[in-house]
């Protein structure tokens, strides 16, 4: 039997919240069952304490686990609490700003890319994607391994984005791959990206397991009249053999499915 996660990204609590979006993603969660809730960043709009009590409200309001790491929008706007307690409020609503999750079905490791100093940018540091692998390592055998970060690593499909992907990404997704994720998660580009590494990059003859990039469209959408912005959430379920990723866009006051694309967990051939 499959096991599914559910994710969200760039809810923007306090900046132009959809009406219904609540009813909607419990209507979502009644339908797909997940084990998990993973929310990869920009909860708040303006780092808040009111904006993250309204996004956690939300989401812990689902009834599942949840693990939650922070984006660019996740920290004050202002200075100088910007540097001086950049993850206070997240960490208040949310908890650590790298927690982890694990059970028989599935390990997910939480890593902070944001950096205050680039607003924009993200990065993971060495110490960082060394303690990924760390944690990765520590997965039940056969255990669905996911890294979930706000910053992208595939590219937005559309339209030129000011909204650049995590700097040193091909050093950050080799690390990755090398300690076992078999599916990175994130955001920040408010559309939908969902590519396996062997489709743009030759990995080799040796290499028997697949790594998918999946990049969600924001829950929320703070720019209703910006184009080249989707809205809707991620669905991941899995077996031992496969992994499929499920879109679902919300129209109206319901998410409907959009697309469904399947992943061989194993590339020997």
């Amino acid at each position: 039997m499959a096991t599914r996660i559910l994710h969200v990204s760039d809810l923007h609590a306090g900046r132009r919240d959809t009406p219904g979006l609540g009813e909607a993603l419990t209507a979502l969660v009644d339908e797909i069952d997940p084990e998990l809730v993973i929310a990869t960043g920009d909860l708040a709009h303006r780092g808040r304490s009111d904006q993250f009590e309204r996004a956690r409200t939300l989401l812990t309001g689902l009834g599942r686990p949840l693990l939650a790491v922070p984006g660019n929008h996740d920290i004050p706007y202002a200075f100088p609490g910007r540097f001086s307690r950049p993850w206070r409020e997240f960490e208040a609503a949310f908890g650590a700003a790298e927690p982890a999750y694990r059970s028989e079905s599935v390990l997910v490791c939480g890593l902070n890319s944001v950096r205050p100093w680039r607003h924009q940018g993200g990065l993971l540091t060495p110490a960082q994607l060394e303690r990924a692998a760390e944690t990765l390592h520590d997965a039940t055998p056969g255990a669905l391994r996911v890294v979930a970060l706000h910053h992208h690593l595939a590219g937005a499909p559309w339209r030129a984005s000011r909204k650049f992907p995590l700097r040193h990404r091909d050093r950050a997704l080799e690390a990755l791959a090398d300690a076992g994720a078999d599916l990175i998660v994130g955001g920040h580009i408010h559309q939908c990206v969902v590519v396996a590494r062997q489709e743009f990059e030759v990995v080799g003859d040796d290499t028997t397991r697949s790594v998918v990039l999946a990049t969600a469209p924001g829950v929320g959408r703070p720019r209703p009249h910006r184009s080249g912005e989707a809205q809707g959430a991620m669905v991941y379920e899995w077996d031992a053999d496969r992994l499929t990723v499920l879109t679902y866009l919300l129209r109206g006051d319901s998410f409907t499915r959009g697309a469904r694309r399947e992943f061989a967990r194993d590339l020997s051939p």
